[in-house]
């Protein structure tokens, strides 16, 4: 199946996540309204910061509790099926509740899949900071820092999706351990590097342009009406408001189809690649979060990786 029939044909996830930001934004503007409210009515600059404050603090804990477990699992479904759809070439009808069954099958309880994530998702950013430390020995050097500033953006694009295609890897190699496959993904991810690096770059551009559209459009509209309506920060607030809306936009329309490209990418040479045993120790050597990885699969499988 094409990247674009896949994209298409598993949009409803997006969807869902997008009714989930939904909630959060209904939730942020209507405690937004009873703090402007209570500001204006108190007349005072201290209070209406503060009032301020607590808006924003409602506002992240709401969105941090929306995504906590419900963003999981509705994200690990969607890479179940986009891994079933590459490797099988079908996508069934009821692809959430196939998804949800597929994650619980493969992981058994989903702290175990939280773990696995999580170890994924600290070797990355671990490998990350490798990017970090050059820029450091070559901060100086006339232009060099906004070269590295568009290397680091590449980057976290092209090794923010390591752990779906791994989490996608564990669900086509449903018969062995997970964190084996988690350990077997991450390798097989950075052996592939020359031709994921391919389709990355095709998508950091269009990652950018259209994260900054949605949030700048938004801005612009908020900032006009409530400039209409008198508020003072209303750039502070159009801004923040905005930002709510690039995020539910991104996750929505934007984060699938780089989702679908890359594990379609992943997954199309995954199957045939002859693993790389010195790159375990090599991965190992340059992140911590990596060898747990690696200990906790020796432990569950025995040592042979």
């Amino acid at each position: 199946m094409s990247v674009s029939e896949i994209y298409k044909k598993t949009l409803k996830f997006g969807f869902i996540k997008m009714g989930i930001q939904g909630v959060v934004l209904a939730v942020s503007l209507v405690t937004l309204a009873i703090c402007a409210g209570l500001g204006a009515l108190l007349k005072s600059s201290t209070i209406s910061l503060i009032l301020l404050l607590v808006w924003i603090i409602v506002t992240a804990v709401v969105y941090r509790m929306a995504l906590s477990y419900m963003g999981y699992m509705i994200r690990a479904a969607h890479v179940a099926i986009v891994s079933k759809a590459v490797t099988e070439g079908v996508i069934p009808d009821n692809m959430v509740e196939v998804g949800k069954q597929m994650v619980q099958e493969r992981f058994g309880a989903t702290n175990t899949y939280v773990v696995i994530n999580h170890l994924i998702n600290g070797a990355v950013r671990q490998l990350q900071n490798v990017v970090n430390r050059v820029d450091n020995l070559l901060d100086g050097i006339p232009g060099v820092d906004k070269l590295m500033d568009v290397i680091k953006v590449f980057l976290r694009i092209f090794l923010g999706y390591i752990d779906e295609c791994c989490l996608g890897y564990t669900f086509y190699k449903k018969g062995e351990d997970a964190f084996k496959c988690g350990c077997d993904g991450v390798v097989i991810y950075f052996q592939n590097a020359k031709h994921l690096l391919k389709s990355a770059l095709v998508t950091s551009v269009l990652v950018v342009v259209l994260t900054f559209i949605s949030w700048f459009a938004p801005f612009l509209i908020f900032a006009g009406l409530l400039k209409l309506f008198g508020l003072s920060s209303a750039y502070g607030v159009a801004a923040v408001i905005s930002i709510l809306i690039a995020i539910a936009v991104k996750e929505a329309f934007i984060d699938p189809f780089i989702l679908v490209q890359t594990m379609t990418a992943y997954m199309e040479v995954a199957p045939q690649t002859e693993i790389t045993v010195d790159l375990y120790d090599k991965l190992s050597g340059m992140s911590a979060k990596f060898k747990e990885l690696l200990g906790r699969a020796r432990r569950e499988v025995g040592n042979v990786i």
